[in-house]
C-alpha cells in the first residue's frame, strides 16, 4: 500500500534570508516542524543544500517525513524524533539583555543581513544579539518579539526556529567567524507572543573537525521553558 503524498508550494520571502541569497536555516527548520500536527514533539531537520529565496519550492509530506525540494533537488528533510531535548540553563531577562553588549557580531559579522542575528532595522529583523553571560558558560540575549513577525495564529514556528538556530552558532563564533547550519532538532513547548520579552540562551557542546555542536533554549521571564534545540553547524574549509 502506497501512502499518498501531501504537496504544497512554499516560497521563502527575501526578508527571511540568512546568508546572502539563501533562507535562514532556522526559519526553514521551524517551517518544516510546523508541517507536523504535533508541535510538542521534537523534529529533526537536516539541511542538504541552501534554500533559495523568492522561488517556488515543493513541500511534501509523506508518512512521517516532510521534504522541501527545488525541482528534483532535495533541499531539506524533516522527521519527528521521540525524545525531549536538553536545554541550557535559564538566564534571567535582565542578565540576558546585559550580555548583548558582548555580542561578537558588533566587531565582525559574516552575515549582517541575517534575519535572526543580523544588524537590521527594528521590526524587520529579530535582532537577537547573544553575548557571553558573566560567570556562566553560555551566551544569551534578551529577545523582544516584534509584532511584525506574528500572523493570525500568533508567532509561527519559523520565527522560533530562527532564534534557536543562530544563537547556537554565536556560542562558538568569534568576530567575523561563520558556519552554515547543517541540522537543527527543535522542540516547541509553548506559544510565543508578539510584544513579549524572552531570554534566548545557548551553549557550545563540542566540536568535531569542521562540525560545531550546540544547544539553545527560549525562556519566559519566570524561567518557564518555551522551546529548545540542538544544532550541528559546518564550518568552511
Amino acid at each position: 500500500m502506497t501512502t499518498a503524498a501531501l504537496q504544497t508550494v512554499l516560497t521563502v520571502p527575501e526578508r527571511f534570508r540568512g546568508p546572502a541569497g539563501a533562507a535562514n536555516g532556522g526559519w526553514i527548520a521551524g517551517t518544516m516542524a510546523d508541517a507536523f500536527n504535533d508541535n510538542r514533539s521534537a523534529v529533526e531537520v537536516t539541511l542538504h543544500a541552501p534554500t533559495p529565496l523568492e522561488t517556488e519550492l515543493r513541500l511534501e509530506h509523506v508518512a512521517n517525513t516532510v521534504t522541501l525540494s527545488d525541482g528534483d533537488r532535495l533541499l531539506v528533510e524533516a522527521i519527528p524524533v521521540a525524545q525531549d531535548l536538553d536545554a541550557p540553563e535559564f538566564v534571567p531577562f535582565k542578565d540576558a539583555a546585559r550580555a548583548e553588549a558582548g555580542f561578537a557580531g558588533w566587531k565582525g559579522h559574516a552575515f549582517p543581513e541575517c534575519f535572526a542575528c543580523g544588524l537590521r532595522e527594528p521590526g524587520d529583523g529579530l535582532r537577537v544579539f547573544p553575548g557571553p553571560v558573566e560567570g556562566k558558560d553560555v551566551v544569551a540575549a534578551g529577545w523582544r518579539v516584534p509584532h511584525t513577525v506574528a500572523d493570525a495564529d500568533g508567532v509561527p514556528g519559523s520565527i522560533v526556529g530562527a532564534v534557536l538556530d543562530c544563537i547556537t552558532g554565536w556560542a562558538h563564533f568569534q568576530p567575523g567567524e561563520s558556519a552554515l547550519l547543517g541540522r537543527l532538532t527543535l522542540q516547541i513547548h509553548r506559544r510565543v507572543y508578539p510584544g513579549g520579552a524572552y531570554s534566548a540562551v545557548a551553549r557550545a557542546t563540542g566540536r568535531e573537525g569542521r562540525k560545531l555542536f550546540g544547544e539553545s533554549a527560549i525562556y519566559e521571564v519566570d524561567g518557564t521553558l518555551v522551546a529548545a534545540a540542538r544544532a550541528t553547524w559546518i564550518a568552511p574549509r
